[in-house]
């Protein structure tokens, strides 16, 4: 009786605990053997495939050909890579062994996909909203509304989520790339804004005048009166207004259409691969709260800080999400490093030496927040001086364009990495 009232028993806790597991996203319940994330004694963390406590700590852009000159011309650094290395094969090794050296254990986007199957935790951009007609670098936004998103969602987590969904040195998948929220450096646009000038037949369209219309009643001298507009229907409302009724209105439809966005993404990369985490759309910096509200879609909140101090940006994703957050992009140019520096994003300081500090503070600062599950440096090598395919031409690099790296900076590197789990673990006690 006792043994038949300890296998009930048994039983009922299974039952119980697949139940609960099965009200919660797939990176909690994750499969033993791949990346997920855990909240620990009140402490977010990533958990590599042997259940073991890390951060992601990575580098963007691991490439041997990266960056052509005006994105037509040669690349300085290839040119480098090949005298000293000979091939791709010897670079990726020596690189590889390098990115260990220094603290990093990840892998970051736009690198070489060759350096995948090298046994490196590593991470794939999936650019869905790119192949359903957005762009992210100029600003045009996607139409979540239009079918060509569900079907480019589809056909990609087909071509690069289930091949891999048994690859124990992925950590997950971003669905894009600091697209486009609402007014930025690309456009004073908000998105109500943008939808309501898609051609007249695109979806987007049709769905924020719907939107309108339930929003008012589908009495157009409501609008009216809450725009200070004169239309005479809802095909016939300006794109635009400056009332405050306007700017509600467009916020309420960004949260729209940003939880269609997260949830299409989350729903089609958890269905091609449900044991590795869909780690967001790498935000580029602050975008509208709405936004934020509806990433919580995904497993993690990724998100690009070019700042001195990520805190106040990543508490206040936490507070909207609850999400554990990874910096995907951080960096610091130095005036000494004899690059123009005069475009690209990020903090400039005098000297290698001040870039230092800058990291080893913002690392510090970074681990010592519970909700931070890693950081992304860009990038592995500096800029051209004569400008890449958009004229960015910074001292980003842990090398510069000859391979040779920036030592006093990477030493430093090398120290706030080390240091930087034992920060985190400190939160927990």
């Amino acid at each position: 009786m006792k043994t038949e009232f300890a296998l009930r028993w048994r039983l009922l806790l299974l039952f119980i605990t697949l139940g609960w597991c099965l009200t919660l996203p797939p990176a909690y319940c994750a499969p033993a053997g791949f990346f997920h994330v855990e909240k620990r004694d009140g402490v977010w963390w990533l958990i590599d495939p042997d259940g073991s406590l890390t951060l992601s700590t990575g580098v963007d852009e691991i490439g041997y050909a990266p960056d052509r000159v005006r994105g037509a011309g040669p690349s300085h650094y290839r040119e480098s890579a090949e005298k000293i290395y000979g091939d791709q094969s010897a670079w990726g090794s020596a690189a590889l062994a390098r990115l260990r050296g220094w603290g990093f254990n990840t892998i970051g986007a736009w690198s070489d996909r060759e350096l995948w199957s090298r046994g490196a935790p590593y991470t794939v951009i999936l650019n869905i909203a790119g192949h359903a007609g957005a762009d992210w670098q100029h600003g045009k936004p996607l139409d979540v509304y239009d079918p060509r998103f569900e079907e480019a969602a589809r056909k990609i987590v087909e071509a690069e989520c289930a091949s891999r969904a048994q690859d124990r040195n992925l950590i997950g998948y971003f669905s894009d790339n600091e697209m486009r929220w609402g007014p930025d450096w690309r456009g004073k646009e908000t998105m109500l804004q943008m939808y309501l000038e898609f051609p007249q037949d695109a979806p987007g369209r049709r769905e924020a005048r719907e939107f309108l219309r339930q929003r008012y009643n589908r009495d157009i001298s409501q609008l009216n009166q809450a725009w200070g507009t004169s239309a005479k229907d809802f095909e016939d409302i300006p794109s635009s207004a400056v009332t405050e009724a306007f700017k509600s209105d467009a916020d309420q439809f960004l949260g729209m259409m940003a939880t269609r966005y997260f949830e299409v993404c989350a729903r089609a990369i958890h269905g091609a691969d449900p044991n590795h985490l869909y780690l967001g759309a790498r935000f580029a910096g602050k975008v509208p709260d709405p936004v934020f509200q509806a990433a919580s879609a995904a497993d993690v909140v990724s998100v690009n800080i070019y700042s001195f101090d990520p805190r106040p940006l990543v508490e206040h994703i936490f507070q909207l999400t609850g999400k554990p957050v990874l910096i995907t992009e951080f960096a610091f140019r130095a005036e000494d490093s004899g690059l123009p520096n005069t475009k690209g994003a990020g903090p400039k300081v005098p000297d290698q030496r001040a870039r230092a500090k800058a990291y080893a503070d913002y690392v510090t600062r970074l681990e010592n927040l519970p909700e931070s599950i890693g950081y992304h440096w860009f990038k592995w090598a500096d800029e051209p001086k004569e400008g890449r395919f958009d004229g960015e031409n910074s001292n980003y690099g842990l090398v510069n364009i000859n391979d040779e790296p920036y030592q006093i900076f990477v030493d430093a590197v090398k120290a706030a990495n080390e240091a930087a789990l034992d920060a985190h673990k400190k939160k927990a006690h």
